[in-house]
């Protein structure tokens, strides 16, 4: 339900920009940016999300092996140390957002990151790509 709200707004918002676009009206185009964003990172977001939640026949509920567990004991120690911070930056997050665990394409490294609201990681940097997404708002505890 709440994933398609996200589509629905985010296509509403996009068909209003593409009539703002039409008529110049410069106003509107402005006044959607919002719109866009939010819904369309909420789209991003929880589609990551969904895949993150992938039961074991599907390759999930396992702790990571070969290349990502690697990189993960390099760059945070351990597994349960990339666990701490992630959780002590999700309870850090003031209001509603996302925890990530990305791939910073450009240092070649893992980092963890937060975003507020629905904003995507890739509002962060352009260099990141989302591997793990957690989701603070407080729907996700229902």
């Amino acid at each position: 339900k709440h994933h398609q709200t996200y589509v629905t707004n985010y296509n509403k918002a996009v068909e209003q920009l593409f009539q703002a676009l039409n008529k110049v009206d410069t106003s509107t185009v402005v006044q959607l940016q919002g719109a866009i964003k939010f819904n369309g990172g909420g789209h991003v977001n929880h589609s990551i999300f969904w895949k993150n939640l992938a039961p074991v026949h599907e390759g999930g509920g396992e702790p990571p092996h070969s290349s990502l567990g690697w990189a993960i004991d390099t760059h945070f120690g351990s597994l349960e140390a990339l666990i701490q911070k992630m959780s002590a930056e999700g309870a850090a997050l003031q209001g509603s957002g996302w925890v990530w665990l990305g791939l910073d394409t450009e240092f070649k490294r893992l980092v963890v990151e937060t975003t507020a609201n629905q904003d995507p990681l890739v509002t962060k940097a352009p260099t990141l790509v989302p591997l793990l997404g957690i989701d603070v708002w407080e729907h996700a505890y229902y």
